[in-house]
């Protein structure tokens, strides 16, 4: 009873109160742990770090989706519910074995004869009731599918006759009820994790399955590199690609029923090494293309975008790397302007998400479709709106300008590192410096941050480093946002803690972090003078325009996201 002696020394318990759980305890034979956290006598936080203090044993914290499968394998599924513990990691010839209850006598030598049995070296850690359910939570389902299909595949295997083994075809195999029910497996999680993107890449003698969460990668699962070939197979197949074709790249999409939701993925084949690597993305449905509200848009910059869209002709450019959220922006702004009145014609590559009421086309480079050829065609389509999906040369270039000089609304992208840089990237394309001011309406670069978990995110007073971050930033801010952004002494901000909801990352879904450059006399001038980003960045200012960083700290003091996320993300402009 010493964690129920330890309260009452604490002062946190009465001798009545002490008295009466210790009656309870020996009444229902539930645990000391049990019926603290049932009482709520305090958190299960306090509770284990506690409890980590009593028995001198460190208190653990992993995400369970770092956990390989082959390492939460060596200690059965049965004998972690029994005994409350799960293996974690491996370090070295070490594995790492999480406990809720360590100083049990019967978990410890069900512990000793797993390590003789299995003949792996261990260290003991304490872990919290929570953190041992989002492990088994997180891992049972996966485990026992696979399993379970990789089972009946080695069974249909073996009752095949050898003759006809021989001419089994690949597709023979993807098409095997095994395979079929591994591949939609895999998809599933990936949805139930909102994963973004899933990856599936051989190696020697594995074939790793990663998802990317919130815009970071976690390894998710391992699988016998034997049914690489099926797999990949099966997903060609879903996708209309090639199967006996793996020396070059392809790409294709599919749609499917996952969780009784129709979903689009989009596909991507690269040879490696050791086979075809294949990336999955995830694109939902057309319902889920974002509006402006969940993009992360607000104030003046959503004042601009509005202002820009609602202009009968122009051109509207976005700037920043792959992955960026720029095609998510350019949907939200396609559907506002999608009406019945007008005709909305793009080309894309790819087409990520099939939006009714807009014509929507894919180049094909390998034929001679590309983007440049793509818009003449669409000049001859009477649009009134036109996306091409990149200016990737002076060719494509020229006659966007063109198009947006003929009466159109023309949105595309050009790679930048920010919207200051748009305009002398323009120019060194071919782009005669006059003709920019008189088509260009607004140039919007982005980024894409996780947001704070709105379940667990913790309210605390900045370190010294971190306020003078943030008073810095703000200082520099141009008007109206700086002089309207007032801090007392003394404020707070929110930092990533970590839970179940958001899988102990601290963090859950991603907005965007935006820089808004519009076109003024001003900065018209300037581009006819002498356009470098120094001077244009003058006059940005000047006009209003915050950077992603002053951006950012805005969204820190609102308590959207944290510090530390705003410097990972900037800091990689």
């Amino acid at each position: 009873m010493k964690l129920i002696q330890n309260l009452f020394a604490k002062g946190i318990l009465s001798e009545a109160r002490k008295n009466d759980l210790q009656e309870e305890l020996k009444k229902t034979g539930k645990t000391e742990e049990q019926i603290i956290l049932e009482k709520k006598i305090i958190s299960e936080d306090s509770l284990f770090q506690l409890k980590s203090e009593i028995f001198k044993i460190p208190l653990k914290k992993i995400r369970p989706e770092e956990i390989h499968l082959d390492v939460l394998k060596l200690i059965p599924e049965d004998v972690a519910i029994n005994y409350k513990m799960v293996s974690l990691e491996k370090r070295g010839d070490i594995i790492e074995i999480g406990m809720v209850y360590p100083e049990d006598i019967s978990a410890k030598n069900a512990l000793r004869f797993l390590a003789n049995q299995e003949k792996f070296n261990y260290e003991v850690f304490l872990i919290k009731f929570s953190d041992l359910e989002s492990f088994l939570k997180q891992h049972r389902t996966l485990n026992l599918e696979t399993d379970k299909a990789l089972e009946e595949l080695k069974k249909e295997k073996e009752e095949i006759s050898k003759t006809f083994e021989e001419k089994l075809s690949l597709r023979i195999m993807a098409e095997d009820a095994p395979i079929i029910k591994m591949v939609l497996v895999i998809l599933r999680h990936a949805i139930e994790n909102n994963a973004s993107d899933i990856h599936i890449e051989p190696s020697k003698d594995k074939l790793n399955i990663r998802f990317r969460l919130d815009g970071i990668l976690h390894r998710n699962l391992f699988l016998p590199k034997s049914v690489h070939l099926s797999i990949v197979a099966r997903i060609k197949i879903l996708s209309g690609l090639k199967i006996d074709e793996n020396r070059v790249p392809q790409d294709g999409r599919f749609s499917t029923n996952v969780n009784n939701k129709e979903l689009d993925f989009r596909v991507a084949t690269f040879p490696t090494l050791y086979g075809e690597k294949v990336e999955i993305r995830v694109l939902g449905s057309e319902e889920e293309t974002t509006s402006f509200d969940k993009l992360g848009l607000a104030g003046k910059s959503l004042e601009l975008i509005n202002e820009a869209i609602k202009r009968p002709f122009g051109l509207i450019l976005f700037a920043g790397p792959t992955g960026s959220g720029k095609t998510t922006t350019q949907y939200a702004i396609l559907r506002t302007l999608n009406k019945e009145s007008v005709n909305i014609v793009t080309v894309e590559d790819p087409i990520e998400y099939s939006i009714a009421g807009i014509n929507q086309s894919q180049v094909k480079p390998e034929i001679g479709y590309t983007f440049a050829s793509g818009l003449r065609q669409i000049l001859r389509q009477d649009p009134n709106i036109i996306m091409v999906g990149e200016i990737r040369d002076e060719e494509t270039a020229n006659l966007v300008i063109n198009a947006a000089l003929t009466g159109h609304v023309v949105l595309s992208t050009l790679h930048a590192n920010s919207s200051i840089g748009v305009i002398p990237r323009l120019i060194d394309m071919g782009i005669r410096p006059f003709l920019i001011p008189s088509t260009l309406r607004i140039i919007i670069s982005q980024r894409l941050i996780r947001t704070l978990c709105p379940h667990c995110k913790t309210k605390i007073r900045p370190s010294e480093k971190t306020k003078d971050y943030i008073l810095e930033r703000i200082k520099n801010m141009p008007s109206p946002a700086g002089k309207n952004l007032k801090l007392e002494d003394t404020f707070f901000i929110y930092k990533a803690k970590g839970c179940d909801k958001c899988k102990s990352s601290g963090y859950m879904g991603r907005i965007g972090l935006f820089e808004v450059l519009y076109m003024t006399d001003e900065l018209a001038k300037l581009i006819s003078e002498n356009p470098s980003e120094s001077s244009i960045f003058k006059i940005a200012q000047k006009q209003g325009m915050l950077t992603m960083e002053q951006e950012g700290v805005i969204k820190v003091i609102k308590g959207e996201t944290s510090v530390e996320e705003i410097v990972r993300v900037t800091e990689e402009r």
